[in-house]
């Protein structure tokens, strides 16, 4: 039978009826109050197993109140719960030394279960004071349970060097969330340096993790240092690790075992300080069944597995996310924006294939090339049109490739017109070449994106008219028309 006695701070005399009754169901001793200077004094007096706390009080924030409470009993397990359900939030609890942190509405088995936890294993956590390099502004948004696990999940992982493995489809915010395990981890002082394994040559993706010697190919007129060498102290990010060579592959494993690695073309080994965060949208375990992928980096990798879910499984996070953009278009310099309701219900029910890049990526377009200061229901509904209705044809009949798929189709030239030349250096006049072949595809989709609209079609560009114009007559682009 459980025992102890259970300290509950709450200004919300309902939510602590709950508590009290259900505890006590549990067997705990409980005392209740609605104000954090009585759950002061409490502590200071030695009083109390486990505090179970609300963040807002009426008399003092429990943000405040926490440090002094783990300065005076550091054993004492502490529980935060907050309606404000945001990433900062949890990392707040986490960095005052909370010992669990619980989003309103919560589930009464889980705190039980919690509570059961942090009483048969008490530890003393440090102390972690607020850095004042940390950024303020808050990387991840939303309100859902599957959010609300990321957050308490990255909250456990923040000061630690553990290796995390994040999956989810493309859009969902991968980089986002190793970009937060950095900026408020232990190595936040330290680099963070991003790699894409899908956008780099496959047969230059050694030397780019771990550099090259002088002379040690055709080409190599000077020592490179690679990425692990840049990530010193720091975090290395490696995205897209599904498209790792398996060459690539054996090496940062033998990385992973033995801390140390040798450039292309050295010999030396070199230790190495950083912690490695991968992210795929990719079945690896299917890739370990077709012989694509090292099973035994896989569990090296796999660590601390994180699953970020479609936007579609997390809807209810849409409202907030929208606003979350809206805002941020603002500080960029777009006009400022409302929207309606009804507007954000079709968002809702949108299935979003692109995920949270493409909610970003419509908002975006609604802010710039609507001059209505609400978003209504029917300029929604206008942008989530199916595809055959934003199909466009040049005279010829040739289809226009969709706005959305341009990034990919712009990467490929890149990585084409560098992969094709190996380690020999590309001839002179590359980025004109390159220039002259990705401009017309560009100045075309987004001619497609804004229904053959010039004027909109140079805000978006971000060209003047009459630039957009020349460009046209000069590359020679057809005519689009819109096919209704």
């Amino acid at each position: 039978m459980p025992s102890g006695t259970i300290l509950v701070a709450d200004d919300d005399a309902a939510i602590r009826t709950v508590l009290n009754q259900a505890l006590s169901r549990a067997g705990y001793e409980v005392r209740t109050t609605g104000q954090a200077s009585v759950l002061w004094r409490w502590v200071q007096a030695g009083e109390g197993d486990l505090v179970v706390t609300d963040v807002v009080m009426p008399d003092e924030n429990a943000f405040d109140l926490l440090p002094r409470m783990k300065k005076v009993r550091p054993d004492l397990p502490i529980i935060v719960m907050s309606a404000q359900n945001t990433f900062m939030t949890a990392i707040r609890a986490s960095e005052r030394g909370a010992y669990e942190y619980l989003p309103k509405p919560f589930d009464l088995k889980e705190l039980i279960s919690v509570i059961g936890r942090a009483l048969s294993r008490p530890k003393e956590q440090p102390l972690r004071t607020v850095d004042p390099e940390q950024p303020d502004d808050i990387p991840l948004v939303g309100r859902s349970p599957a959010m609300q696990e990321l957050y308490r999940a990255l909250a456990r992982l923040m000061q630690t060097d553990l290796t995390v493995m994040i999956t989810g489809e493309s859009g969902t915010g991968k980089e986002l969330v190793a970009r937060a395990l950095h900026d408020y981890g232990k190595r936040r002082r330290g680099p963070f340096v991003p790699v894409n394994m899908a956008a780099i040559p496959r047969d230059l993706i050694e030397s780019e993790l771990f550099g090259h010697e002088k002379g040690a190919f055709t080409g190599a007129l000077q020592r490179s240092t690679g990425r692990f060498e840049q990530a010193e102290g720091g975090t290395l990010f490696l995205d897209e690790i599904g498209d790792m060579p398996m060459d690539a592959q054996t090496r940062l494993l033998r990385v992973l075992q033995q801390g140390e690695y040798t450039t292309v073309g050295g010999r030396t080994p070199i230790r190495t300080n950083v912690r490695i965060i991968a992210a795929t949208n990719k079945d690896l375990r299917g890739s370990i069944r077709q012989g694509l992928f090292r099973e035994d980096l896989f569990f090296r990798l796999n660590v601390v597995p994180l699953r970020l879910p479609p936007l579609r499984e997390r809807a209810e996070d849409i409202p907030d996310l929208a606003r979350h953009f809206f805002m941020l278009v603002e500080k960029e310099g777009l006009p400022r924006k409302q929207i309606e309701a009804a507007a954000v219900d079709r968002l809702k029910r949108h299935r979003w294939p692109g995920n949270v890049r493409e909610l970003e990526n419509m908002v975006r377009r609604l802010a710039a090339l609507y001059p209505q200061e609400t978003i209504t229901e029917a300029l929604v509904e206008a942008e989530l049109a199916e595809p055959e209705a934003l199909q466009v044809v040049v005279s010829a009949g040739e289809a226009v490739p969709e706005a959305a798929t341009l990034s990919d189709s712009v990467e490929r030239h890149l990585v084409g017109y560098f992969g094709q030349y190996g380690s020999d250096l590309p001839p002179p006049g590359l980025y004109h070449r390159i220039l002259r072949d990705v401009e017309a595809p560009l100045i075309t989709a987004a001619l497609a994106a804004t229904r053959g609209n010039q004027i909109k079609a140079a805000e978006l560009l971000g060209l003047n008219r009459n630039t957009l114009r020349k460009k046209i007559r000069d590359l020679e682009l057809p005519v689009v028309r819109t096919l209704r």
